[in-house]
C-alpha cells in the first residue's frame, strides 16, 4: 500500500478528562486529525487507563463508556461514546502478536477515558468501531516499542491506531498557579522527547536515561502507549510530526504526535484548560 493510502497513527497527549467536554486548541487539533483521516475501518486506542497484569485486547460488540475517574463534575460522568466494538479486529491483534499471548476481553473493560475524551472530538458519531489494547504493567519499556512494530500492518488494513497519554505526567508536581505553564524540567524533558520522535523514534528509550525522566515519568502508564506509536514509526521507517504541543499546571505536557500524511499538522503553543481543583493524589487523570 503507498503511503498516501495507508491510514496515519497518532499519540495523542490526553490530559485533562475535562478535555471531552471543552473545545480548545488540543481539542481543534483531534478534531483536525479526524477530519484528515476520514473514516478509517476501526480504532485501535493504546490508552494509559488499561493498565493491567496482561496483555489483553477488548473483543466485546458494545464497549462500555467506563467513567474511570472522580473528582469530576457530573456532565463528564453522563458522557457516553456508544461506538461499537469489533471481534474481528480484536482477532486479528491476538493473531498478528503471536506468539505473544493476547487475551480477548468479552465483558471486563471497554472504552476507557484515556480513549473516549479524545474520540469524542477525532469521531463524535461514535460510529467508527473501537478497540483496546491494555497496557501490561509488568513488562519492560522494550515489549511496548516491540508491539507498536509488530502492529505496523494494521494501518495498511484501514485501521487507525491511537496511544493516548501524557509524555509529561507527574499529578504530584502539578502547580495551580502555572495554568498553561511548565517546570523547566517538564519543558526539557518533553523537548528531549519531540526531538526523537521527529528524528529516530526506533531510539526512543534513550530517553529512559536522560537526567528529567525521574521527575517526568514516576509512573510510566502514560509514557507507555508513546512507545507503540514510536514502534509503528520505526516500522515504517519513518519519524512522527508534531500535531500540537503545550504544557498545563506545570508538570503535564500536552504534545501530540502524528505518523503518516503530511498534511496532517498543527503545532504552537497556547492555553491549556485548567484541571479541577482536587488532590493531586486523588485525581486519575
Amino acid at each position: 500500500m503507498t503511503e498516501a493510502a495507508r491510514v496515519p497513527a497518532a499519540f495523542l497527549g490526553h490530559g485533562n478528562p475535562m478535555n471531552a467536554l471543552d473545545h480548545n486548541r488540543y481539542t481543534e487539533a483531534w478534531r483536525a486529525l479526524g477530519e484528515s483521516v476520514g473514516r478509517p475501518a476501526g480504532v485501535l486506542s493504546i490508552s494509559a487507563h488499561w493498565y493491567t497484569n496482561a496483555t489483553a485486547v477488548t473483543s466485546m460488540a458494545q464497549p462500555r463508556t467506563i467513567h474511570d475517574f472522580y473528582g469530576f463534575p457530573d456532565e463528564l460522568f453522563a458522557v457516553d461514546y456508544p461506538a461499537p466494538g469489533d471481534s474481528a479486529l480484536a482477532g486479528k491483534v491476538v493473531d498478528m502478536l503471536e506468539p505473544t499471548w493476547v487475551g480477548q476481553d468479552s465483558d471486563s473493560w471497554g472504552i476507557d477515558h484515556g480513549t473516549w475524551s479524545v474520540l469524542v472530538h477525532v469521531f463524535p458519531d461514535a460510529d467508527i468501531p473501537v478497540v483496546q489494547l491494555s497496557i501490561n504493567a509488568t513488562k519492560p519499556f522494550d515489549y511496548h516499542l516491540d508491539l507498536g512494530r509488530r502492529l505496523a500492518p494494521l494501518r495498511d488494513e484501514g485501521i487507525l491506531i491511537v496511544g493516548s497519554g501524557n509524555v509529561v505526567h507527574n499529578l504530584r508536581r502539578v502547580d495551580w498557579n502555572q495554568p498553561d505553564g511548565s517546570f523547566d524540567w517538564a519543558r526539557r524533558f518533553n523537548e528531549t522527547v519531540t526531538e526523537v520522535m521527529t528524528s529516530a523514534p526506533g531510539d526512543i528509550l534513550s530517553v529512559v536515561d536522560d537526567a528529567d525522566y525521574p521527575l517526568a515519568v514516576p509512573t510510566p502508564d502514560h509514557f507507555i502507549p508513546l512507545l507503540y506509536i514510536a514502534g509503528l514509526a520505526d516500522a515504517a521507517e519513518q519519524k512522527t510530526r508534531v500535531l500540537i504541543d503545550g504544557y498545563t499546571m506545570g508538570s503535564l505536557s500536552m504534545t501530540c504526535f502524528a505518523l503518516g500524511r503530511n498534511e496532517i499538522g498543527l503545532s504552537g503553543t497556547g492555553e491549556a484548560p485548567p484541571l479541577p481543583h482536587v488532590p493531586a493524589d486523588e485525581s486519575n487523570l
